[in-house]
Order: structure tokens, then sequence, then C-alpha cells
């Protein structure tokens, strides 16, 4: 086994130690690790890591990588974490010099996933967003909040979401979702 391999099976997240809530209606899961890129630039600087570039509010994905619009010329860049130095160096290469900017943020965040008909319900405990599905529709990905804390929400399913926050925060989220879950009683 490789010392990179070494490293990443030793490895210890932020939700090392917590229990996760896990049943039928509701579930709780660390999504695996990813490479994260932040890409400031056009819709063409977008199509060169893969995916379509997605339209406002919404994500994009083509294989095992995805981009969610973030704001105007701004993207989160998702793919395998093995893949982190290849995609880098591929969208450093097309680029335009001047115009667009790509940063790692693979060590500021994870990625959480939220599955089953409660789930929803729990992301409202904590996130003004109207997430009723009309209103916040399969595919729809946007920045916002949970109580005090910024994460990107993007709606898979109908009830699958998958939730970036950055890893300090992660335990705060867990435990408010876990508190959200027993408010409801089992509805």
């Amino acid at each position: 086994m490789s010392d990179h391999a070494v490293m990443m099976a030793s490895r210890r997240g932020p939700l090392h130690g917590l229990s996760l809530p896990k049943g039928t209606d509701f579930s709780l899961s660390e999504a695996p690790h990813a490479a994260r890129f932040i890409l400031r630039g056009d819709g063409a600087s977008v199509a060169a890591f893969g995916p379509a570039a997605p339209k406002p509010l919404q994500g994009s994905a083509a294989g095992t990588r995805t981009a969610l619009w973030l704001g105007p010329y701004e993207f989160l860049l998702l793919a395998p974490e093995e893949d982190a130095t290849t995609v880098e160096a591929g969208l450093k290469a097309t680029l335009p010099a001047g115009t667009s900017s790509l940063v790692d943020i693979s060590h500021r965040q994870i990625g959480l996933v939220l599955e089953g008909r409660l789930a929803a319900r729990c992301l409202s405990a904590g996130c003004p967003l109207d997430l009723a599905l009309a209103a916040f529709p399969v595919g729809m990905a946007t920045r916002t909040i949970y109580l005090k804390t910024e994460i990107v929400l993007w709606r898979q399913a109908e009830t699958r979401f998958h939730v970036e926050v950055w890893r300090s925060f992660a335990p705060y989220l867990v435990g408010h979702l876990a508190d959200a879950l027993a408010g409801t009683n089992g509805l």
C-alpha cells in the first residue's frame, strides 16, 4: 500500500466518533471523500471539467464529476478524491488567463448525505429556505445557512439532499440535525 493510501485509510474526519442517525425515515451519512474546487469563470470553463455548466441554482453531473452553480461566474466542482491532481492540472491548462481562478478547497469542507422522507423536514428546522418539492425541486443547488452554519445545499432526489459544510462546523450541524429528527417524534 502506498504512503498516500495509508494516510487516507488512517485519516480521521470531523465526524469520527459521532453517532449518525440511520433509519428508514431519515439517515445521515458522510459523502465519499472528494476533491473540491471553487472555480470563478464562465460556463466554458466548467465544460473543461466535464459536466455542462449548470443553470443558475442548479447542479450538473457527468460521470463522477459534479458542478454546482453558486453565483454568477462561481461554481463548486466535486470529483473523486483520487482525481484531484488530474482535475486541477486539466483545468489550469484550459482556464483563460486573467479572467478565471481555481482554488482547491478539498481540506476545508466535507459532504453529508441526508436521505428519507424526513430529510427536508429536518433541514427545515434550521434552514430558512422553503424546501417543499415545488419550491426547491430536484436538481436545485444553492448556498444557504443552517442555523449559524453556511452550507451548500443540493437536492439530488425527492428525499435525498447533499450538504457541503466546513469541516469545523460539521459536528455542530450533525448535532442539530439529530435534534431536529428527535423533534419530529416519528411523524
